[in-house]
């Protein structure tokens, strides 16, 4: 299908399967019922697993196993920390480069909030191609916006009825380590420019640059030999920009995990190992009303 065959797109996929195989997990962290369907109605993806006992090797296939349940704690701490904005007061919610996210449907939102899902048309077709044959209703008013993160996404987003002036949880869940240095710039400055006091941002980096033995590790390898997705390639390679210290001089307070905090504190999720690709990831919880999350 256009948009998720091929480049980043499939790396949406790649997230869909994991979190299919998550949620028949015996000890789930998250639950995405509509996660499998999307990965069985994309011909490149028809024959990856879905579930636990289809993953050659089990959880010791750095692939489905490792990095599968990296994908699965991210979901759930990220689920947490909308719903919290979200019952916090937040009143919109604004997904970035939205990709597969089925949030809208799948979670528990207080009545009146409004769910932004921008992404490339190509990915949002797809998405709705496969929900409208599973005849999903969403759980709060859904907007999706088809627009390039890379083009004039304020302006689509306005159009469509988002308010300014009211508080809002965004979410970049996997999509800076893609985007150029200038892009992410502007992605920072245009969510602070587009939040309310009282809104938050979610949202992860890979520090770099990465080593020749990171890269030869074992999920790069076990992603390149399985689906054939070379995710190092995929990744921009300049110099990070500082979002986190450009937050904080725009008054945002912003607190810094790695995966691994939350892997110890579910008991669930990969924990450190040496040449690991999952060691640069951090993520980031930042609200602009000035307390910590």
């Amino acid at each position: 299908m256009p948009g998720v065959e091929d480049g980043v797109g499939l790396t949406a996929l790649m997230v869909a399967a994991a979190r299919a195989i998550e949620t028949h997990r015996p000890d789930a962290l998250a639950g995405d019922t509509y996660a499998e369907h999307f990965v069985r109605t994309a011909r490149v993806s028809a024959t990856w697993p879905v579930r636990p006992e289809e993953v050659t090797g089990g959880d010791a296939n750095p692939l489905w196993g490792r990095l599968g349940r990296y994908f699965g704690l991210r979901t759930r701490v990220l689920d947490d920390s909308l719903t919290r904005s979200a019952h916090a007061g937040a009143r919109q919610v604004v997904l970035l480069g939205a990709g597969l996210d089925t949030r809208a449907f799948r979670l528990g939102w207080p009545p009146g909030l409004v769910v932004y899902e921008i992404d490339r048309d190509g990915v949002l077709k797809f998405k709705q191609h496969v929900l409208d044959g599973l005849a999903a209703v969403p759980a709060a008013t859904r907007r999706p916006i088809a627009v390039d993160l890379r083009d004039d996404w304020a302006h689509a987003l306005l159009s469509r009825g988002f308010d300014p002036a009211v508080p809002t949880a965004w979410l970049a869940e996997g999509l800076l380590l893609y985007l150029p240095p200038a892009a992410e710039r502007r992605l920072i400055d245009t969510v602070d420019h587009l939040s309310a006091e009282g809104s938050t941002l979610f949202f992860e980096v890979k520090l770099g640059p990465e080593s020749p033995e990171v890269r030869a590790g074992p999920i790069y390898a076990a992603t390149r030999r399985q689906i054939g997705v070379d995710l190092p390639a995929l990744f921009d390679r300049e110099p990070r920009p500082d979002s986190v210290g450009h937050l904080r001089d725009r008054g945002w307070s912003v607190t810094v995990h790695t995966p691994f905090d939350f892997a110890r504190r579910h008991g669930r999720g990969p924990l450190p190992e040496p040449n690991d690709a999952l060691s640069s990831n951090r993520w980031m919880f930042a609200d602009k009303s000035g307390t910590s999350l």
